[in-house]
């Protein structure tokens, strides 16, 4: 695997992906009161789903702060480069939100 130079390994497309598939899920968990009628699957499903969705930007926050020095500096001095960060930070959230749903039927709760 050959990381791009500007430490940015994760396309916008597969970031929208991530958000669209985080935002379905936090939709389908709204309108069915349980996916599997079983709360500690539903609970697990819902954890592991928002550990994978917030992977793809915290990888790609690593490898912003560790391969190449001053590629946040760079990544900041232009539109381009904060819109990436910005789209970054709603995955990390949206991962964040499906993380804390998956928690709480985990603890037997409706979200």
């Amino acid at each position: 695997m050959n990381p791009q130079r500007n430490g940015r390994n994760t396309g916008t497309g597969a970031l929208w992906a991530l958000i669209l598939l985080g935002i379905l899920y936090l939709g389908l968990v709204f309108v069915m009161p349980s996916l599997t009628d079983v709360s500690l699957l539903d609970g697990s499903i819902g954890v592991v789903l928002g550990l994978f969705i917030c992977s793809r930007p915290a990888g790609n926050a690593v490898d912003m702060l560790f391969y190449e020095r001053g590629a946040f500096r760079r990544l900041t001095s232009g539109w381009g480069g904060i819109g990436w960060l910005a789209l970054n930070l709603l995955v990390l959230f949206i991962g964040w939100l499906v993380i804390v749903s998956g928690a709480m039927r985990f603890a037997g709760r409706a979200v």
